[in-house]
């Protein structure tokens, strides 16, 4: 059984789209925690700044995601992928919806696949299903299959439900949560709401785990399990 100690010894890098979001941003202090990668790399549309030493521990690759070929260099080169980028219809329309949480995924998978990515982790949301008449829950399945069809040699995929955070920009059904929910949020999960630090936590801790299939689905259920056993 491969252990934290076992991965880091193996001297792999990994990258993070989606860095700025609230769940990008605690995977990131999760990652630094944990130090199971000896180089860790934010792709992303700007520079981020973060305090201490985690600046200095950091690489950055500023990129235009609407012309992501022109920066395959920034995909080349990691082991491991993690993808939390997502937007909602409510900030950016249907078509910027679609252009962030389907073209821009996906193409950074290809784009991370032909640079030598062998293991790929992806944030998508309870009840995905491309087959789904909801927008949301489409194009988020219709990702999912995309990227299982790259072909990686893990592939993981993480569907929790409500997303518990303090974020300055609240999504109503995020703040109905934290309303019936008080108490939970920043703590506790639920069958139907769970705090993002649990969901960095579970994709941490998956990462260093062997499972038997190549592709993989972590329900809501999955990753709490993942992400408490983490805490312990």
């Amino acid at each position: 059984m491969q252990t934290p100690e076992n991965f880091r010894q193996q001297n792999k890098s990994c990258f993070i789209l989606g860095a700025s979001g609230e769940t990008g941003k605690v995977l990131v202090q999760e990652l630094l925690e944990r130090n199971i990668f000896s180089k860790i790399t934010l792709i992303g549309r700007r520079q981020l700044t973060f305090e201490g030493k985690a600046n200095e521990q950091l690489v950055q690759e500023v990129v235009d995601f609407e012309k992501l070929d022109d920066y395959a260099a920034a995909f080349q080169g990691h082991d491991v992928g993690y993808c939390c980028l997502g937007t909602t219809k409510a900030k950016s329309g249907t078509e910027g919806f679609i252009r962030v949480d389907h073209d821009y995924t996906v193409k950074s998978a290809e784009l991370a696949k032909a640079g030598g990515c062998s293991q790929f982790h992806l944030q998508s949301s309870r009840g995905a299903d491309k087959k789904s008449s909801f927008l949301y829950l489409k194009v988020k399945g219709q990702v999912e299959a995309e990227i299982e069809a790259l072909g990686f040699d893990r592939y993981s995929v993480y569907r929790p439900g409500v997303l518990l955070v303090d974020r300055q920009e609240s999504r109503p059904t995020e703040w109905l949560a934290r309303k019936f929910l008080n108490g939970f949020t920043s703590v506790c999960s639920t069958s139907m709401a769970i705090p993002i630090q649990v969901v960095a936590k579970a994709m941490v801790s998956n990462t260093v785990l062997q499972p038997e299939q190549k592709a993989e689905i972590l329900e809501h259920k999955d990753i709490m399990a993942v992400g408490k056993s983490a805490e312990k």
